[in-house]
């Protein structure tokens, strides 16, 4: 049971292995091959795990199926490719949306089929999927990244480019640190539902999917809002949020009403944050460098998952019978807080430098 367990260790570590390497490649030969061939790796791996004769072989496929993090990836730089930053966003918000169900279903249905028909059939199943988005890729997803004729060394400067642009950077860990406050729950939330409030399993699960819901209305407000207020609003409101939940969590931890109820309720808060900051932060990422937008897709959605997964080791550490909630709040409140002040100091620098271009403007064009 302990070495199978690492099925799911294995498959998100490849998932954010691939996703470092996939955009790059893709800025250079295009979106569409890159997306097809995954998936076919994906199918074929998804088929011979049901015949997986060992433990081994079975977590070497789990690996190879991890290349379906390509689609991930690569969705929201074709996003990026076809439209300007702020309605990118909103189209973003619209796919995350989805992307938040899948989780909600995905266990139930799992489960449903291991039940019935063998843990094999959920294999099958992924496999099947993955042909049904292999033709509708193959027959509807044109080539959206313009065609590059730049060498290899030019790419890798490129790449520095990208790598110190601090426009890039900040929209990353705003984005980061947004999410961090998620992951932090993750970490410490199954702990504080059972040793101090005493949930059972059942209510745990019913309990603990309360930022799921908030995370599905926060993509669709901001399907809805971006383009109308523009990413760095919609990126300030939903870090401000965010750390709302988790200070209201805290205030009423502190008076000594602190429940299951009050904790998780206002996660929800914690959740709707997470649906607004993500998508925008997402499109301010995709838009330092459009050209490289696929690189900066794959290398922000690993150092937010990288950063995520400390963070919420860092949680379950922090947390115990004696110490409560508390702490776990704190860590969640810092994380949000300092990504306001990370995103303070990215609208600080577009206003300078949009003084600067002004100022430029009108020395090259003074008037009468």
């Amino acid at each position: 049971a302990s070495i199978m367990s690492l099925s799911v260790a294995i498959y998100l570590g490849a998932s954010a292995l691939v996703q470092l390497i996939s955009g790059p490649i893709s800025d250079h030969i295009g979106r569409r091959p890159v997306i097809l061939i995954s998936l076919v790796l994906f199918i074929c791996a998804s088929l011979a795990i049901i015949w997986a004769p060992n433990a081994e072989t079975f977590l070497t496929l789990r690996f190879v199926q991890a290349f379906a993090a390509t689609t991930v990836v690569l969705a929201r730089a074709v996003v990026r490719d076809t439209v300007g930053e702020n309605t990118a966003a909103s189209k973003i918000a619209y796919v995350t949306m989805g992307m938040a169900v899948a989780p909600m279903i995905g266990p139930g249905i799992g489960g449903y089929l291991e039940k019935y028909f063998g843990w094999q059939s959920i294999f099958l199943l992924l496999a099947g999927l993955g042909v049904c988005i292999f033709i509708l890729t193959w027959f509807d997803l044109g080539e959206t990244a313009p065609k590059r004729k730049t060498t290899l060394p030019n790419q890798i400067i490129e790449y520095k480019q990208l790598l110190k642009s601090q426009r890039f950077w900040g929209y990353c860990l705003a984005s980061a640190l947004g999410s961090g406050s998620f992951f932090i729950y993750l970490g410490g939330g199954p702990f504080i539902g059972t040793e101090i409030f005493d949930l059972s399993p059942e209510q745990l699960g019913l309990y603990f999917g309360a930022p799921a819901a908030g995370y599905f209305v926060g993509n669709f407000l901001s399907g809805r809002c971006s383009e109308r207020f523009g990413v760095d609003a919609m990126v300030f409101s939903g870090l401000g949020f965010t750390s709302l939940g988790s200070a209201l969590s805290l205030i009423v931890s502190y008076s000594g009403y602190g429940s299951s109820l009050s904790f998780f309720g206002f996660m929800c808060f914690v959740g709707f944050g997470n649906g607004t900051t993500i998508p925008n932060a997402t499109a301010g990422m995709l838009s330092a460098r459009p050209n490289l937008a696929g690189t900066a897709s794959g290398l922000g959605s690993a150092i937010m998952i990288g950063g995520g997964a400390a963070l919420s080791a860092l949680a379950g550490t922090l947390v115990s019978i004696d110490t409560g909630e508390i702490p776990l709040l704190w860590l969640m409140e810092f994380s949000a807080v300092l990504g306001i002040s990370i995103m303070l100091l990215v609208t600080q620098r577009q206003r300078k430098l949009a003084a600067q271009k002004r100022r430029t403007d009108a020395q090259n064009h003074p008037t009468e």
